[in-house]
């Protein structure tokens, strides 16, 4: 009875806020044993849609992320449901309380929650100051809940804001890509936590605005000991991005100009390169390699040298005889067999697409963090070389010595 009543008052609370518009978000996470085809959690937010509010919930799966919106009832009743079937725990943030419930094998229930001030904030409009419209989140990419607010001073030196702290029209899509990119390295830094003191860097900084957000992100919003340094090529951008850490305060963010190469510094604990041409990202994951990075995160583009060597087998001549399929397949090719060869390293990794860059309309992500060696890896690699006639492929020659 006690497990009803404490399920009954979660969903009773979930409803509540829900019908509100307070309702923060809801997971449902600890997927039952035995069901592979299962999401590893369920992820739900209020989003508005045409107007509407809906609850949006996202399936995250290993490999993948789906997304579906719902109605709000319709779909808390979809997550009520797969609680107990499927995952065995659930957790209810509103904007003044926290619930969670806890389920057992036979069934029991225990619930937790935690109820903060319920004055009125004034950052969050209350229920009762606008009964027949629910405070709803109107922007699909959270534009409200940014890990780098507008009114960084550094973003308006970069051009992406202005003197009001406004994101300018040129610079929304680098302020998206900016707190995306945060936001996949905290979940890398939660999975993976850094000794203290420890070195980033970023290959091929550029312009550094990804950099300085990196930076500001570990620093001020993680209040992690760390100390970041980006590497570029050219003269005018190093001096620039010198001159803004300066102004800032950011006693930890250093600019090195030079080609990366040459750059050999003590140690590199996070690896990133995310605008690497061809081979040059293969280069820069062989350096992480050889400093023992626990965190690589790339983003290659303008990727060539497998596509030289290619055959396409004849039974898929009919799909990949177009030349921009036959560009894609080349590119998941190169990519697949570098995640390969980072597993036959030691590293646990994942795919996924990025935001565009500058550089190239789609963007992979290739992130591994440091952990066991896979030993079917090789004949994995093996196989798929063979299979459409690579001979080569620059990270596993640089890996063997002969790059």
């Amino acid at each position: 009875m006690a497990a009803i009543a404490h399920l009954k008052e979660f969903w009773s609370a979930a409803r509540a806020a829900g019908a509100a518009g307070e309702l923060l978000k809801l997971t449902l996470s600890k997927a039952r044993h035995g069901a592979e085809d299962l999401p590893r959690n369920r992820y739900a937010r209020l989003v508005e849609i045409k107007e509407r509010p809906m609850l949006q919930i996202t399936h995250r799966y290993a490999d993948r992320e789906e997304v579906k919106n719902h109605p709000i009832i319709e779909g808390l009743a979809l997550l009520e449901n797969a609680l107990g079937e499927d995952f065995s725990n659930a957790d209810l943030f509103t904007t003044n309380a926290r619930y969670s419930v806890i389920m057992s094998r036979k069934g029991n229930a225990r619930l937790v929650k935690q109820i903060e001030d319920p004055r009125p904030r004034p950052d969050i409009p209350t229920a009762e100051a606008t009964p027949s419209v629910p405070v709803v989140s109107t922007d699909h990419n959270r534009e409200k809940h940014r890990d780098i607010p507008a009114d960084r001073p550094y973003l308006r030196d970069l051009g992406i804001t202005n003197a009001k702290g406004e994101v300018v029209r040129d610079g929304k899509r680098k302020y998206k890509q900016i707190n995306k990119f945060v936001e996949i390295i905290g979940s890398l830094l939660r999975e993976h936590q850094l000794k203290p003191g420890a070195h980033i860097v970023d290959m091929g900084s550029g312009s550094g605005y990804l950099t300085f957000a990196l930076y500001d992100h570990l620093v001020n919003n993680l209040d992690l000991d760390v100390k970041v340094t980006g590497v570029e090529l050219r003269g005018p951008l190093v001096d620039k991005c010198r001159d803004i850490a300066r102004r800032s305060g950011f006693k930890n963010l250093f600019f090195e100009q030079g080609y990366i190469d040459n750059f050999r510094p003590p140690s590199i604990d996070v690896l990133i390169a995310l605008h690497a041409c061809d081979t040059a990202t293969d280069d820069a994951l062989y350096k992480g390699l050889i400093a023992k990075s626990e965190i690589m995160v790339v983003a290659p583009c303008c990727q060539k040298q497998v596509r030289k060597d290619m055959v396409v087998p004849e039974e898929l001549k009919p799909l990949l005889g177009n030349g921009i399929l036959l560009e894609r397949q080349a590119a998941m090719l190169t990519d697949g067999i570098r995640a390969l060869l980072l597993e036959k390293e030691g590293y646990k990794t994942k795919l996924f697409e990025f935001i565009p860059l500058e550089h190239t309309a789609k963007n992979v992500m290739i992130t591994a963090i440091r952990g066991r060696k896979r030993p079917q890896v090789k004949e994995e690699i093996k196989v798929l070389k063979e299979r459409f006639g690579v001979k080569k492929h620059r990270l596993q020659e640089l890996i063997k010595g002969k790059g």
